[in-house]
């Protein structure tokens, strides 16, 4: 009864077609918004935007460009770290050779390499499909890989491979505190994350859509398979690439190439098939499963009294996070965000009986 939709009626095309067509979206949204922008920063301490929050947006991020292209157009990638490291790499890049270059606007410039590096390794895609498509893909990891540890000009010929990212300065204004770093890293997961959400009601969304359910009937009714797969390569590769750069030069800050390993594209792939494969939504809840079940299994035995080595710790960390992810795919295969959508089910009809 809560969540009940009865009586809200549309009068024009515009209002039938806003992003959240029902007001009791709209106003979550809106709370949400306004407590990430107003409380949060009231709230939370030093440790906790550093820790966690920053980590969980720039996932979120690269997450969400990992799930239109899995989720939303069905091409599986096990590549989406080294599309990160290219974001990061020709950021930083970009920042030390043209000085005078806004750091913001070589974040999105190196969206864009990203953006011609995706679709160059999505080809293949044009001619296999499932667990090939994934081989193709984790193949171009390892390539990636290899160029960066190698080629020492990405890395500006430094002898132990690992590079310091130059301080974001934008307009005089400096991100030099977890504080500012988190409203920069929320501002464009913001603008990312409604720019998504208008891409996949829209026309590209559908063909994605058709592409994924059924590339045979999709291509028989008009769409064609080598814009839709190719450009949903290229938008996810244009969110990850960044999601990389912000992982880089926000979080890090100092980093070196196994800092984008192939645990990367595996973490961010869980991530996107625990939230949920085709929600937007999605990507944020298994972002935030992958972020926080970790440290709070790493701080359980601390909290029972519980007295453990590090060692023993790390190991039991990995095997019970592995565990609880077969659990819960066995349990909700579609994922978090399924949860979410029979919660709404129930509260459209609560208190009567179901």
């Amino acid at each position: 009864m809560f969540y009940r939709e009865v009586g809200q009626f549309k009068s024009t095309y515009a209002a039938d077609q806003v992003i959240f067509p029902i007001r009791q979206d709209r106003y979550f949204v809106w709370a949400v918004m306004a407590f990430a922008f107003l409380g949060v920063p009231l709230l939370a301490s030093q440790y906790l935007f550093s820790a966690i929050l920053i980590p969980f947006l720039i996932l979120s991020l690269a997450a969400l460009g990992l799930n239109l292209l899995v989720g939303y157009c069905g091409q599986i990638s096990l590549g989406t770290g080294g599309f990160m490291a290219v974001g990061a790499y020709t950021a930083y890049n970009l920042a030390l050779r043209i000085p005078e270059l806004n750091p913001l606007v070589a974040f999105v410039l190196a969206g864009g390499v990203t953006t011609l590096v995706g679709i160059l390794f999505g080809i293949p895609s044009l001619r296999i499909k499932g667990f090939y498509l994934a081989v193709a893909t984790l193949a171009a990891q390892f390539f990636l890989d290899w160029v960066f540890s190698r080629v020492r000009w990405f890395t500006n010929y430094t002898p132990s491979g690992s590079i310091n990212a130059p301080q974001i300065t934008f307009f005089d204004f400096t991100f030099d505190t977890p504080l500012k770093k988190y409203l920069l890293c929320l501002g464009f997961v913001t603008v990312f994350a409604l720019l998504a959400r208008n891409l996949v009601r829209g026309r590209l969304g559908r063909s994605w859509m058709a592409i994924r359910d059924m590339d045979v009937a999709a291509e028989i009714i008009g769409i064609r398979p080598l814009y839709a797969k190719l450009s949903a390569f290229a938008v996810s590769s244009f969110f990850i690439g960044v999601a990389g750069s912000l992982w880089a030069f926000v979080h890090l800050g100092s980093w070196e190439p196994l800092a984008f390993d192939v645990n990367r594209s595996f973490s961010l792939l869980f991530m996107v098939i625990i939230g949920g494969l085709g929600s937007i939504l999605g990507s944020f809840l298994g972002a935030a499963f992958i972020t926080l079940l970790p440290l709070f299994l790493n701080q359980l035995p601390a909290w029972l009294g519980i007295p453990m080595s590090t060692a023993l710790i790390s190991h039991l960390e990995v095997m019970i996070f592995g565990a609880l992810i077969v659990f819960f795919l066995i349990v909700e295969p579609q994922g978090l965000a399924r949860l979410w959508r029979i919660a709404k089910e129930k509260l459209r009809l609560w208190p009567f009986p179901y």
